[in-house]
């Protein structure tokens, strides 16, 4: 009965401490693993219930603390199932409109995988407008030269550090920047993608430090970074698209704040988690890997892609835009708190990055400094 109890206790030490407002990665962990944490409480609960044995106080005290913690950590992660209302609409087949549509592989391929060929053969399979590449380097860059005669609008931007990234696109790419938001290690793309139907489209494709003892101590300017990007993008009225792998999950705090700030929306609510890390261990995955919209696009489909030898799967999904969508979805609502909330927190980035001395001269940040 002992072990039930620990187990039990640790469930709910878990779900409190991932509610305290701090940024280091010891309480920012706890974001991540709420699946696996609620399973081990299941099982817990039943335990609890149906095991012979004397019902104590102590006993008594556990369940009702597990029964809390079990509550909130469901009303994180249902609304990525489908018991939840879908945040975006799916495009009925009458109405598909591939002059109006846009597909993304978006692939952390981890840099020291050489099973390239894997991502390629997925790559030729889908066929997407969009190629997202993260943790590329040069021998990646190399070893994919074998897409650019189907892609002639690309953006390399090899490192050896674990953030480079690549964008293939077979659709145009106009007023392209590579920007240096927080830090002069980590890029990020910044471009307008012009549809076959010639409308454009914002395309930002974003891949930050995560928390965690061997990248960053805290998630201070992985927050700050999309946060930064989420205040730009509601200033637009346009079609926008945020993607790449934010190292954040999409229940936390900062991501569901970035949402509302931003006004995007996310496909998975109502419909599937899409875990896309860990590749290798099948009960320790979580969605790291993410696509968000505005709200004049509308779903047709997306799912993860086998595993090409990372410790990410890739994702592929295609949108499909229409001014019919915005007329029916809605964007998350916003409040003051929030709009502190975000401003704080990308103060509290920028002041970070400066300490550190790893703010470089950008536009964004500078506005931010007054």
């Amino acid at each position: 009965m002992i072990w039930i109890e620990i187990a039990a206790c640790i469930v709910v030490w878990l779900t409190f401490w991932s509610l305290i407002p701090r940024d280091e990665w010891w309480f920012r962990g706890a974001d991540f693993p709420r699946l696996q944490i609620l399973f081990v409480g299941i099982i817990a609960l039943l335990f609890l219930l149906f095991w012979p044995g004397s019902w104590d106080l102590i006993r008594e005290i556990i369940l009702v603390l597990l029964i809390a913690a079990l509550a909130y950590q469901l009303k994180m992660v249902l609304p990525y199932t489908f018991v939840w209302k879908k945040q975006v609409k799916e495009v009925r087949q009458n109405k598909l409109n591939p002059k109006q549509q846009i597909s993304a592989i978006i692939s952390n391929v981890l840099t020291p995988n050489d099973q390239y060929y894997l991502l390629i053969e997925q790559i030729e399979k889908h066929q997407p407008d969009l190629v997202l590449t993260l943790e590329t380097d040069q021998t990646w860059q190399q070893q994919l030269s074998v897409i650019e005669q189907d892609y002639p609008y690309r953006v390399a931007v090899p490192l050896e550090n674990l953030y480079g990234m690549h964008l293939y696109s077979k659709l145009e790419l106009k007023d392209v920047d590579v920007k240096f938001i927080l830090s002069d290690e980590i890029p990020s793309i910044h471009c307008t993608v012009i549809l076959a139907s010639g409308q454009p489209v914002q395309l930002y494709c974003l891949h930050p430090k995560p928390p965690s003892p061997t990248e960053a101590k805290d998630s201070t300017l992985r927050d700050a970074e999309l946060l930064i990007v989420g205040d730009q993008i509601k200033e637009l009225d346009e079609s926008c698209i945020v993607m790449g792998d934010l190292n954040d999950v999409a229940w936390s705090r900062t991501t569901r704040l970035f949402q509302r700030i931003s006004g995007l929306l996310d496909p998975r609510v109502g419909r599937k988690y899409v875990n896309t890390f860990h590749a290798n261990y099948k009960f320790l995955r979580w969605s790291l890997d993410h696509v968000f919209h505005s709200t004049d696009f509308a779903l047709v489909k997306m799912e993860r892609l086998p595993h090409i030898g990372s410790d990410h799967f890739p994702v592929y999904v295609v949108l499909q835009t229409g001014r019919i969508f915005e007329q029916v979805q809605q964007e998350l609502e916003q409040t003051d708190a929030d709009e502190q909330e975000a401003q704080q927190a990308i103060q509290e980035g920028i002041e970070k990055a400066e300490k550190e001395e790893k703010i470089v001269t950008d536009e964004i940040a500078q506005d931010y400094k007054c």
